[in-house]
Order: structure tokens, then sequence, then C-alpha cells
């Protein structure tokens, strides 16, 4: 598994003597991780022990499990959250694309490392990063720009001036009440078939990947924020956000200028209409509308 970094534990653990080199999350806890876990997710604590050696922060309202605390380095804070971004910060850690060295094909900029399919239409002024990995048969646009570690199926449509990759808006704040980045390490997983309109943004995964599954349409002048997943033929029309880690079903239709709270849930065949704003989760087959949609 890739290292992004490298921290000794016993820098907020003494005892523990192991170095961390990755961000994990409880959805796929990973070895050697630093990772964080809030109150309302510690039905989900068991992920750690699927796992060893992370540097974990973990609120101070509540009592540290004897397994967990003998797997890992358990950092207990007042917000884990505020803990978490924090190790970034005070470690000087940050996952900037780097500089790349590329070639000039048909006007377009190709990172030497980036892996292309066969047939594929890459038009000029778009640049396409060192870890993207595009299928056969897809179509990039005019000033679309691939960023990060991006994985791309086969019979893809990228349309102009799209950007895939950019970091979404994970923050928290410091004791003076100033931004504290937490660095987006995740990627973007776009499956076959998919379609993605112009001046388009898919942010990449905080930790975890942003998913577009097989056959989903995306509208022009949408935003995908960090690890949402969109569902298989599910089509999201222009000028709508879906907040982090939102997610639909299979078929979900999101109809133009809509809202998607952080979070919330589209089931399949669902159906958000024009304008609304979703602060709840809605049901398989359900149709909602309005500002707060219902």
């Amino acid at each position: 598994m890739k290292e992004y970094f490298r921290v000794n534990a016993s820098k907020y653990v003494p005892g523990k003597n192991f170095d961390v080199v990755r961000p994990a999350s409880l959805n796929n806890p990973k070895d050697n991780a630093v990772m964080f876990i809030g109150e309302k997710y510690l039905s989900q604590s068991d992920a750690l022990l699927k796992c060893k050696n992370c540097l974990v922060f973990w609120p101070e309202s509540v009592e540290v499990p004897e397994k967990v605390s003998k797997r890992h380095a358990v950092f207990v804070v007042k917000s884990e959250r505020y803990g978490y971004c924090a190790f970034f910060r005070d470690n000087g850690i940050t996952y900037y694309p780097p500089f790349e060295d590329y070639d000039l094909v048909n006007g377009a900029y190709i990172a030497k490392t980036a892996k292309v399919g066969t047939n594929c239409r890459i038009l000029p002024g778009v640049y396409i990063g060192g870890e993207v990995e595009i299928g056969d048969n897809c179509y990039i646009g005019t000033g679309a720009r691939l960023v990060g570690n991006i994985h791309i199926g086969n019979n893809v449509i990228i349309r102009e001036n799209t950007v895939i990759g950019a970091d979404g808006l994970s923050t928290d704040r410091d004791e003076n009440g100033r931004a504290l980045t937490m660095p987006q390490f995740g990627g973007v997983v776009i499956e076959d078939d998919v379609q993605i309109g112009a001046l388009t943004v898919i942010a990449r995964g905080a930790i975890d990947d942003t998913i577009l599954k097989r056959g989903s349409k995306i509208d022009n002048s949408t935003f995908i924020s960090h690890n949402v997943v969109i569902g298989e033929d599910s089509f999201v029309v222009g000028e709508t956000i879906m907040f982090g880690s939102s997610s639909t079903g299979k078929q979900a239709f999101i109809s133009g200028n809509s809202t998607i709270r952080d979070g919330r849930y589209i089931g399949d065949k669902a159906i958000v209409g024009m304008g609304a704003v979703v602060v709840r989760n809605v049901e398989d087959g359900a149709v909602v509308k309005g500002n707060p949609a219902t």
C-alpha cells in the first residue's frame, strides 16, 4: 500500500513505537494509518479490530475499549476531527499534485506515467496527471483537467473544461477560528459508460474514493463533492450540488439546481424535483421536492 507520510505514533502516545504512513477510514481500515472516530460512529468501532498499529483520534467523552487501545495508539481529544486535521498541520503534511514530466500529444498535456487506453479522443488543451488511468474508447474535451489518483473505465465521455480530482473543502477551525485544512488523499473512480458534462467539478475523496458507477450521467455545471457515490444509471442534472459523502442508489434522478446535504442518500429510482434541498434520506422510488424536500 502507498505511503503518504511517516510519523512515529510515540509523538502522541508514549510507548507506542510504530510509524503511521497513510490515512484510513472506518469503511476501509488499514494498518499503520491515522484515523479518527466520532461519537455518532462508535457503532462502527469494530472496524479498528481489522487493522493494527494505527494512530486513532478518539473523543474524550467516551471510554476507550481495552481491545482497541492494545492494538493502536489512541489519542483522546476534545474534538476528534480537529485532532485529525491538526495532525497534518503540525507535521507539515500536504498532498498537492506534483510537478510531472509530460508529453505534448495533439496539443494535450499527458504526464509520462499516465495510462491511456486504445481509441481515445483527447482534445487539445487537456491535462492528464501521472496517476490517471483511462480505459478504451474515451472522449475528453478541450480544457479538461484530470489530476490525482483517477481510474476511468471504457466508453467514458468527459466534456469541455471539466475538472476531475480537485480537492474538496474538508476543514475545521483552530483555536483562533482560522481554517484548519484536511488534506484530500482519496481518488476518483469512474466506471464504464459514464458521461460527464462541461464545466463540472468532481472532487477527489477525502480518504476513500469518490465513485461514479456504470452508466451514470452528470450534466453540465454540476459539483460532485468528496466521497460522493453516484449509483448505476443515475442522472444528475445541471447546477446540482452534491455535498460530501452523499450518494444515490441505482437509476436515481436528481433534477437541476438541486442541493443534496452531506451524507444523505437518494434511493433506487427516487426522483428529486427541480431546485429541491434534500436534508433527509430519500427512500427507494420516492418523489421529493421543495425546501426542505418532502
